[in-house]
Order: C-alpha cells, then structure tokens, then sequence
C-alpha cells in the first residue's frame, strides 16, 4: 500500500502484516488497551485539522492482529484524524459486542443524549489529544475539568496524550481532575531523558497517588532507536510497575499511525512485558485486571 497524504496533509506506511505469536502464555481475558480503527475514507471522513492520513485499518485485520496475540478483549480508542466523529469507533464497538470498550473525543458542546449514546455503544472514557494537530477540542485544561464533572457520575475517566516532560506545572494540572486519567505511551518522554529527569520523577508521584493509570504503549515513538530491540525504555516501564503494578495497562497502539522508522510487530510489543522481566503474575495483573477494572469488563 503505498504512503500518499492529501495535499499537504502527510501520509502513514501501514502496519506489519505478519504478526508474530508472543514467546509467554498470554492469560485468559488478556486485554489491549488502545488500538484505532482506521477508514474506509468514503464511510468515515477525516477531519480536514487532521495531522496525518492513515492507511485503512479496518476491523477484520485489527481482529485477526488480536486472535494472534490472544487478545481475547480490547479497547478502541478515538484517534485525532476523526476529530469529535466518534462514527468509526461505535460502530467498531458494535461490531465487537461485550469484547470491546471504547474512549471517545467529545466537544465542549455535548448533550447528555449523545454521551448516554456513546455509553451504550460500550466507551468508558474521553480522550484529550495535547500533542497531535486536531485532537484537541476543548479551549483549555479547565474546560477539560468541567466535562469531567459531567462524566463523573458514568464511572468514565479521561485519558491525555500529553508529553510529561515538557509541562512544568505537571502536579498542578493533574490535580485539578474530578475523575481518574490515563497517559498512554509510558508518560511519551524520549527515553534519553532518564527516569530521573524532574518532570518523569513528578509523573511517577502522581502515578503513585492511584487516581492516574498508565499504558505502556507507543515504546518505538520513545525510543532512541531505530528498531528493536527498545531497551533503553525498560527502565520508564519498571519504574512504573514498581511505583504502581495495579495501575498499568498493555497496548499495542495498532495501526501505528504517524511512524516512518522501522515498523514494530505487535508480537514484539506484547513480549516486551517478558523482557522488561515481568513475572507470569504481574503480566495477569497489567493484562487483565487492570484493564477489567478501569473498563468495567
């Protein structure tokens, strides 16, 4: 498939077709926490402030990556491309029945009717996109809080796509959340930062602090390297398991949009947990109780 943007608006190489089988015996219920289902462009139009065009990505092969992995639940999560057109995403959540939860992007402007809709529809969660052009749809961090005091009495959370290292104010904005958060790519800080690095060392406290959950996902967007192996990002995933194991969830973050180096295989990423010598139990604990927990599985 080739790689071909929209005028200025850049295209994304799709994703490994050959998924590898994990060398660990992947527990029952086993869940992957963030994943984005992508086109037809002619069913689900993107939005015209995206920051890049994605390949189709479509439920039958994000099915068939899963079945490999033994992924036997996962999570749908809103990508930028799509804006506040949660369209794709219900009915990619439809079409998965009790398997499937969802994180959707919403307005300011959202009525009660459609957030109930989206309920039904299995999303337990709201994304807000700091980092990628046209996922941000709110005016600033305290409108972000006032929806979350709409979602509180649903049990949703909201999950940040947010550069931990680069917000001086980190504690302070994190603070002002009337329900959980979940921050996806380990934090998103390059891994030659160091854990010991001031903004990561204040993300770690606010992990222990219970009402933040982490994916370990994304870890070739913050790697040094080029391709596998991405050690240099053992330490931020150890760190986390150390401060927090009951608040740290797996994800494969398929199709992998908006990445031109080396193509990771999903099989690779889910191993990733043995490498980093997580034990047979933990990864129980970070592969299935605390997704069924934060989800309502």
């Amino acid at each position: 498939m080739s790689v071909n943007g929209h005028g200025n608006i850049p295209g994304c190489p799709p994703p490994v077709a050959g998924t590898t089988r994990p060398g660990f015996v992947v527990p029952a219920d086993a869940c992957d926490t963030h994943a984005h289902l992508f086109g037809p462009e002619s069913k689900y139009p993107y939005s015209p402030k995206r920051g890049y065009t994605p390949p189709d990505a479509l439920l039958a092969d994000f099915l068939k990556m899963q079945d490999v992995l033994g992924m036997a639940r996962c999570v749908l999560t809103q990508p930028s491309v799509y804006g506040i057109d949660n369209a794709a995403l219900v009915d990619g959540l439809q079409a998965m029945g009790g398997r499937a939860r969802g994180v959707a992007a919403v307005g300011a402007d959202v009525t009660d009717a459609e957030l109930e809709h989206l309920h039904v529809a299995g999303v337990r969660g709201i994304r807000v996109n700091l980092v990628d052009k046209g996922g941000m749809p709110f005016d600033g961090i305290k409108d972000v809080y006032r929806m979350g005091e709409r979602i509180k009495s649903m049990g949703w959370h909201i999950e940040l796509l947010i550069h931990v290292a680069e917000e001086p104010d980190l504690a302070e904005i994190f603070s002002g959340f009337p329900v959980d958060t979940v921050v996806g790519h380990l934090g998103y800080i390059k891994a030659g930062l160091g854990v010991a690095h001031p903004g990561y060392q204040a993300f770690l406290d606010i992990v222990r602090g219970g009402n933040c959950w982490v994916k370990l996902s994304g870890t070739y967007r913050v790697t040094a390297r080029d391709a596998p192996p991405y050690d240099d990002v053992a330490p931020y995933a150890q760190a986390l398991a150390a401060a927090r194991p009951d608040r740290v969830l797996w994800a494969s973050d398929w199709p992998h949009p908006w990445y031109y180096k080396t193509m990771p295989n999903d099989g690779y990423l889910l191993d990733q947990l043995a490498d980093w010598g997580f034990d047979e139990t933990l990864r129980e604990q970070i592969l299935v109780r605390n997704p069924a927990e934060l989800y309502g599985f």
